[in-house]
């Protein structure tokens, strides 16, 4: 299932995980609203929505790795 959610994420652009990511975020802060006053339901959910916080910015941090990765390797054959 994790595999299939990182899978998804890698299909997504730059701008796309910037986008998920602000959205997941606002989830999360409103699950932790919730807990806080008494009102969350699903306590299962929190755990979930930072896992999938954790597996965007992950994929960002891939990303960013990979490109500077490739500018020093441009870098070096110039």
């Amino acid at each position: 299932m994790a595999d299939a959610r990182a899978a998804a994420l890698r299909d997504l652009n730059d701008g796309e995980l910037l986008e998920r990511l602000a959205e997941t975020k606002q989830e999360l802060f409103n699950l932790r609203f919730q807990h806080v006053t008494g009102q969350l339901e699903n306590h299962a959910r929190l755990g979930q929505v930072k896992k999938d916080v954790a597996r965007i910015m992950t994929e960002l941090r891939a990303r960013e790795i990979a490109a500077a990765e490739a500018l020093a390797r441009d870098e070096e054959n110039a």
